[in-house]
């Protein structure tokens, strides 16, 4: 229940700013004669200014209690908003017994002063302490940018040149050393590792599933989504970033060199290294210009039950990314609801063992799909055939799977077609050739990479 009422202090802190203000300005302008008028108005405005910093005050207590606040800067806060209600409380007492014009004005000068920094303390508890100097820092990103410009990107380390100040431009200021709203803490690695009061704010290795990207993804009016509508958001470029730091096990010492880089993340990277906000290189090429209307709540939901994990594939979109690796069955009832929200689908990850011919046959209707995966599925040359009037596939993973050159053949009207994974299927080497002669804009890739051994690479033996 006091949590419940401190949650107020918002409102209430408003009303001595505002009023005592304008009582110390009164107060000021009172010593001439030509605004003598206003004297009989100033201990109406004091009296109320004071009860007004009395109760912010209350409700600020109440609020810094609450466990969502901690650190420095919230102790200097509260000591400052005693100080304003205790010099209001002595200015309304005095106001009238002393004639001292210097006592008055310095009581007055003395207590906007006060309520000032108070306010700005205040203000950086909500805002981030460097609120009004992070525009002035040196080495500021641009394009409104969280990241500073890496000049050397592959050779700087992911956490330390990237995450780090992407969390600390959006996240440190609800969930840093000051302020930790749901008890969360982004500031160090293990507060991160550790989670807030809903459990684990990531899960290494599976982006999708963490809490962290599902927050960010939620659409900007709900009130879980992070960050909150009035402060900066994330870019496209942003989030692709921190998703592809989580699915690489959200290591917190390696380099970007050693990490794994898709064709997805090397826009963003190169972003990264020129200091620009590359956002249409990735949102602009697979999400249409065109939005469409919001899925079914219920028909998520009903996913969701099933174990399919959907989330839209960026803020501010309808458009959706459905992971079924977890699905517990592929029956007709779940594959009618995939049909549900053909329109909004954009990318699918299928990848699943009970995934057949007859789910594709589902998918066929997916007219906005730009990626696919159907790795280490039961698909057959047959089942390609229902992805042939995908018009807007740019990406599609066969890996370890059972199709042939036969089966690719179906997909030569995708003019689309970027990017064709085919590690361990039925794919020869002699049919890569005639497959570069059916789809020559697309890039295939055959995995089964053998990295060189440099002259100062070390190998070290250990004894088993």
């Amino acid at each position: 229940m006091l949590e419940f009422f401190g949650r107020f202090h918002p409102v209430f802190v408003h009303l001595p700013i505002g009023i005592l203000i304008l009582a110390c300005i009164c107060i000021l302008l009172s010593f001439k004669a030509k605004f003598a008028g206003l004297k009989p108005a100033i201990p109406l405005m004091l009296l109320f200014g004071a009860l007004s910093a009395i109760i912010s005050c209350f409700t600020g207590y109440f609020l810094a209690n609450s466990g969502d606040y901690e650190g420095d800067l919230v102790s200097n806060h509260q000591w400052m908003g005693i100080s304003v209600a205790i010099l209001s409380v002595i200015l309304s007492v005095i106001y009238k017994k002393v004639q001292s014009k210097a006592i008055l004005g310095a009581f007055a000068t003395l207590l906007a002063i006060l309520i000032s920094v108070t306010g700005h303390l205040g203000g950086s508890l909500t805002h981030g302490s460097d609120y009004l100097t992070a525009p002035l820092k040196s080495g500021a990103a641009k394009d409104g940018s969280a990241i500073p410009p890496i000049p050397n990107v592959q050779e700087a380390f992911v956490y330390q040149n990237a995450i780090q100040p992407l969390l600390k431009n959006r996240c440190y200021s609800c969930h840093g050393s000051e302020k930790q709203k749901g008890k969360l803490r982004l500031d160090q690695e293990a507060y991160i590792l550790k989670g807030g009061e809903n459990g684990p704010t990531l899960v290494k290795g599976k982006a999708d599933e963490s809490e962290l990207i599902k927050r960010i993804l939620l659409p900007l009016n709900d009130e879980d989504h992070m960050a909150p509508k009035e402060k900066p958001q994330l870019t496209t470029n942003e989030i692709a970033l921190l998703k592809w730091w989580i699915n690489n096990d959200a290591d917190f010492k390696k380099k970007f060199k050693d990490l794994p880089q898709t064709a997805e993340i090397k826009p963003v990277l190169a972003g990264l290294q020129k200091g620009e906000n590359a956002e249409g290189e990735v949102k602009n090429s697979e999400i249409a210009a065109e939005e469409v209307s919001a899925a079914d709540d219920k028909v998520l939901k009903k996913l969701a039950e099933a174990g399919i994990i959907v989330v839209p594939v960026a803020q501010n979109t309808n458009y959706l990314s459905a992971n079924f690796v977890n699905a517990q069955s592929m029956d007709k009832d779940v594959l009618a609801l995939l049909k549900s929200i053909d329109k909004q689908l954009l990318w699918l990850k299928l990848e699943n063992s009970k995934v057949n011919d007859q789910a594709l046959a589902a998918i066929k209707g997916c007219k906005n799909l730009s990626r696919l995966s159907l790795n280490n599925t039961a698909i057959t040359d047959a089942g390609l055939a229902q992805l042939k009037d995908l018009d807007q596939l740019q990406s599609l993973s066969l890996v370890g799977t059972k199709v042939s050159f036969k089966g690719i053949t179906e997909l030569k009207k995708l003019k689309n077609l970027k990017f064709l994974y085919l590690y361990q299927t039925h794919i020869s080497k002699t049919d890569l050739a005639a497959i570069k002669r059916l789809l020559p804009k697309t890039s295939l890739d055959t995995g089964n990479y053998s990295v060189p051994m440099l002259a100062q690479d070390t190998v070290v033996v250990k004894a088993p």
